[in-house]
């Protein structure tokens, strides 16, 4: 259950905080229900560095149920390129608050990433940041059922995760929730080529990071000032809309890890296929979002995915983009807890049918 932020005082499960949602936003639609948000800055209840096979240090937070009492499952947020484990505030804040199933929650910044250790050109990659995943819940998770969610790059590293350690999918992880992601051909679709090239205005000085879609939401800050500002609130959000201080948020986020650094990801990401791997999700509950704005890793995306987990939820959230779990947080934490319930078996419904899912604001 969950207490829905804004002014709502109501415990409601996550199929009916949709519809409180949609209220919500309208409400809100000419003012910033941000304003006073914490962003980022919510309190651990433990943090700690996990050594990674290779010992670079992984920075890792644990959030446990707010009112306390044992956990039923294990929340592990597994964050995209350029960002941190904080682009999951809103999901942290709320989840906290469930008391059906009570959630622990575990998240880590990647190597080269967030405050966890640099990346070398030899271990940016998906690969490797599949074992570091390991290595994490090896070392907060090491019992216990566990629902991963990866968003954009996260949502790649689960899949590889999945085909590497398929044992820990078939006994631990009753769940999985890929947002904004991408099984293969990355920069195959989106954004024009006219807009990756090298020699436009926005991405000038940052070479051959500009070919690949995902990255440029961060890449474009190299512009600098306001412009940079502009064109992150396009290419990260749908919602013409969007809150001031989330726009603000996630130019915090980007600030944190050099472009320097992630440009030894490119060629991980361009060649990223992992169509097969999904196959290591057979076992899960399954939730796929996307964003029908989003123009980094476009909806066709997601829906590719689902098509290939025929049992899996299809979320499809209209006027959203790639960073949807900021833009519409009420919307997918809703359809997160609903999840949740499956996986914890709270919600009454066992069946594997699949469910497609259609709001808009």
């Amino acid at each position: 259950m969950l207490a829905i932020a804004g002014g709502v005082g109501a415990v409601v499960t996550g199929t009916a905080a949709a519809a409180i949602a949609v209220a919500t936003q309208q409400r809100h639609k000419r003012e910033d229900p941000y304003v006073d948000e914490p962003l980022g800055n919510l309190k651990a209840d433990r943090v700690s560095t996990v050594a990674a096979d290779d010992g670079t240090p992984l920075a890792v937070s644990e959030v446990d149920p707010a009112g306390g009492g044992k956990p039923a499952l294990t929340v592990v947020g597994v964050h995209g390129f350029a960002l941190s484990q904080r682009c999951f505030h809103f999901q942290r804040r709320d989840l906290a608050a469930l008391r059906l199933p009570r959630v622990r929650q575990v998240y880590f910044d990647h190597r080269g990433h967030g405050l966890s250790g640099a990346a070398s050109k030899e271990t940016s990659t998906i690969e490797q940041l599949a074992e570091d995943t390991h290595a994490v819940v090896r070392a907060v998770a090491p019992d216990g059922p566990i629902v991963l969610i990866g968003h954009s790059m996260g949502g790649m590293v689960i899949m590889e995760l999945a085909q590497r350690h398929p044992e820990l999918f078939a006994d631990r992880v009753p769940g999985v929730a890929l947002i904004a992601t991408a099984a293969g051909e990355v920069g195959a679709r989106g954004l024009p080529r006219s807009l990756l090239s090298k020699y436009n205005p926005l991405t000038r000085g940052v070479g051959e990071l500009a070919e690949w879609q995902p990255g440029l939401v961060e890449f474009v800050r190299a512009a600098g000032g306001q412009l940079t500002r502009q064109a992150v609130r396009r290419l990260a959000f749908g919602n013409r809309d969007v809150s001031p201080r989330i726009v603000d948020f996630m130019l915090e986020m980007l600030e944190v890890t050099p472009v320097s650094g992630l440009v030894n990801f490119v060629d991980t990401l361009g060649s990223h296929n992992r169509y097969a791997a999904l196959a290591g999700l057979k076992h899960a509950q399954v939730l796929v979002v996307g964003g029908d704005t989003d123009r980094i890793t476009p909806l066709s995306h997601a829906e590719r995915i689902a098509a290939e987990l025929p049992d899996a939820e299809f979320l499809r959230v209209r006027g959203a983009g790639h960073m949807v779990q900021l833009e519409q947080p009420e919307l997918v934490n809703s359809h997160l807890i609903d999840l949740l319930q499956r996986c914890a078996g709270v919600d009454g419904d066992t069946s594997s049918r699949r469910r497609w899912r259609w709001f808009t604001r």
